[in-house]
């Protein structure tokens, strides 16, 4: 009965175990992931983003600290002491000792900002530096965004290229084997052979050096995403996917308030305005109203030191004016309007470089675009010639150099296609963050 009872346990705690890993596997593994799957996990894994989620949570509090001045600030003061000496003080012209050996006093403090410049602009500023704090995420999540999506096809490219090298490999080890056969029958000479060797040799060499690649490929993604360097990350191979994301409307001109740098900029801008106001604001006065409880024991026996309270209490309002600080506040008014007048000068550099980044952008995704099509037309005519080459040299009309330079057309014109298939989706993405469309929102 024991046994069996232990043995439930354990079966128990296994399935638990199994449960519980597998509730946790989605979040710590992709199972079979998509472009749009790599990028959701790692805007919710990589510490860039995760970094900047802790900011706006530090900027909330902060906020949260400079607006808690305009709440009552209550004090409490203890204090306590002993006289080894009483003071002596003159009183109608004869020294008299005047106090006692032992006081304490209790004060309750309460102060209530009314007019205070530094509180106000905390007032005035915190939904722009909430914003600012938002926006420096929004602009970390598209550096993210950009990043995977070029690491995640870059993969695939190198997938792809593994694939075509492959195949390759198994049509020259096929040339090769018809090759040895002819040479072992006399129809030909070794050379067909030997050539056959030498461009085996080297698809194999070439896959080797993508096979490398290929885990270099896949730690970079699995750095930009935030995700588990001993996971297995098995992505989705979809080429027909990634030829049908090729196209964007080349139309669409550039607006400047899309990119989240021209909206930072917006935002400084504002803040900066606040800071004009503030330092204006200085020239007024600081108002706050107070009001003040103590409690005063004394006694010159330190046993009935609390018998006896004198309290005194009053209330009150306070205006402090700054009269004169030798120019300081004009010269602080005179510098928060240069910084202002400087971000005129920042948004003019600023859309000159967005205008640049669009022109650049739209010149690498037209150009790629183009050279996609000739390749994938290059691709499909290299495959019908070696095909024909292939059963021609079987007939015996086409020599065996011809069939190793059709194939090693037909693996250069695929390579190609691949290649240029990654630059235009690269650069479809360059364009897309020139345009100021690429969010995580989307």
């Amino acid at each position: 009965m024991k046994k069996t009872l232990f043995l439930a346990v354990i079966i128990g705690m296994a399935f638990h175990t199994s449960y519980t890993y597998a509730q946790q596997l989605p979040d710590s593994l992709l199972p079979d992931a998509n472009l749009r799957d790599c990028i959701k996990y790692a805007l919710t894994h990589q510490p860039v983003v995760r970094q900047s989620m802790i900011d706006e949570a530090i900027t909330e509090a902060t906020i949260k600290s400079k607006l808690a001045d305009w709440y009552p600030q209550i004090n409490l003061d203890y204090n306590i002491q002993h006289y080894l000496q009483v003071p002596t003080s003159y009183f109608n012209g004869s020294p008299i000792r005047a106090g006692v050996e032992n006081t304490s006093t209790v004060g309750f403090s309460l102060n209530q900002n009314l007019f205070n410049r530094d509180v106000l602009l905390a007032s005035r500023t915190a939904r722009d530096v909430r914003n600012q704090a938002k926006q420096n995420t929004a602009s970390s999540q598209i550096d993210v965004i950009t990043n995977v999506s070029k690491a995640y096809y870059n993969v695939l490219l190198t997938k792809r290229q593994i694939s075509v090298l492959e195949e390759d490999i198994i049509r020259l080890e096929r040339s090769q084997k018809d090759a040895y056969n002819q040479y072992q029958g006399g129809i030909v000479d070794k050379t067909d052979y030997k050539r056959a060797n030498i461009s085996l040799n080297n698809a194999k060499g070439q896959r080797k050096t993508a096979e490398e690649q290929l885990n270099s490929a896949y730690a970079q993604l699995r750095q930009l995403m935030g995700y588990p360097t001993t996971g297995d990350l098995k992505l989705i191979d979809d080429t027909l996917q990634m030829e049908s994301e090729v196209l964007l409307d080349t139309s669409v001109t550039v607006t400047y308030e899309n990119r989240i740098e021209y909206q930072l900029l917006q935002t400084q801008q504002r803040l900066l305005q606040a800071e004009l106001t503030y330092n204006k604001w200085s020239f007024l006065p600081t108002v706050s109203a107070f009001a003040n409880y103590n409690a005063a024991y004394l006694n010159n026996e330190f046993s009935k030191l609390y018998n006896n309270n004198f309290p005194n209490s009053f209330f009150g309002l306070k205006l402090s004016v700054p009269i004169f600080q030798g120019t300081k506040r004009t010269q602080n008014i005179r510098a928060a309007e240069l910084q202002l007048k400087r971000t005129d000068w920042d948004f003019a550099s600023l859309r000159s470089q967005i205008n640049t980044e669009y022109t650049q952008a739209m010149a690498a995704y037209k150009s790629n675009f183009y050279n996609y099509t000739l390749q994938r037309q290059n691709m499909q005519e290299a495959k019908e010639v070696y095909d024909l080459i292939a059963l021609q040299y079987k007939e015996g009309v086409k020599t065996y150099l011809e069939v190793i330079t059709s194939e090693t057309d037909l693996r250069s014109a695929q390579l190609n296609y691949f290649n240029s298939l990654y630059d235009v989706l690269s650069s479809k993405i360059d364009l897309q963050r020139s345009l100021g469309t690429l969010t995580a929102n989307n």
